[in-house]
């Protein structure tokens, strides 16, 4: 095991080992044990009592935070030309069709969201393969399957992220940088952590939400009490 650095010591030390902090307060300590010379994201971990591998338990959905989450997020349109000029007003990074699945399949998944209008997705069946394990495969769920192209553009960039609980039962989710004020971070996370609550299965026994951490990248995790969190049952 490697040893800590010199800030990765100072960190830990702020942290209380065993103890839950309120979610203000752990907002405010991850932004004082983040030691990155980057503007760090802030990420949170909620784990489940489910088990993912029962259909009528799975946990997915989306929720636009009311800060965003602080990234550029590089969104690609695939859409037919009648399409095009309104995913191009709304901001998004690349448009097009044809010459995207053909880039796609060469290997270049440079994006972090694909939207796509549901005629086209015949088209783009053929790299599922390929931007399933991305995380890129559109959805209507998420509302990345639409015809209004243009507002589902611009609700991924003002910071709509969707979320799908792993084979660990657990849902992560980045909620913004460390350059934000506590303040913002502690919203961003009770409106994720209120999302997540209402996607509680009906068929789930016993305690649904077990524990909530916080952390910046590189740095410690950090235990939310979650009566303080609204993540109380």
């Amino acid at each position: 095991m490697s040893k800590l650095t010199k800030n990765q010591k100072v960190a830990e030390s702020k942290i209380e080992a065993g103890k839950q902090y309120r979610l203000s307060e752990a907002c405010a300590l991850v932004k004082e044990t983040s030691f990155t010379k980057f503007d760090a994201s802030v990420d949170i971990a909620v784990r489940l009592g489910v088990d993912p591998r029962k259909a009528n338990q799975m946990v997915r959905g989306v929720v636009t935070l009311p800060h965003g989450t602080g990234k550029e997020t590089r969104v690609l349109v695939l859409c037919t030309p009648d399409k095009e000029t309104e995913a191009k007003e709304a901001g998004a990074d690349f448009v097009g069709l044809d010459e995207y699945i053909e880039k796609i399949k060469g290997g270049w998944t440079d994006v972090d969201v694909i939207i796509c209008t549901p005629s086209v997705m015949a088209k783009i069946g053929a790299i599922g393969r390929i931007l399933g394990p991305r995380g890129l495969m559109p959805n209507p769920k998420t509302g990345t399957v639409t015809m209004e192209i243009g507002k589902a553009v611009k609700e991924v960039k003002a910071g709509k992220i969707d979320f799908k609980v792993d084979k660990q039962g657990i849902v992560h989710a980045c909620i913004g940088k460390v350059s934000f004020d506590a303040v913002k971070l502690a919203e961003n996370a009770t409106e994720f952590l209120n999302t997540v609550i209402k996607l509680k299965p009906q068929a789930l026994k016993g305690t649904y939400v077990k524990s909530v951490f916080l952390s910046s990248t590189m740095g410690p995790g950090i235990c939310v009490d979650s009566k303080t969190s609204g993540a109380a049952e």
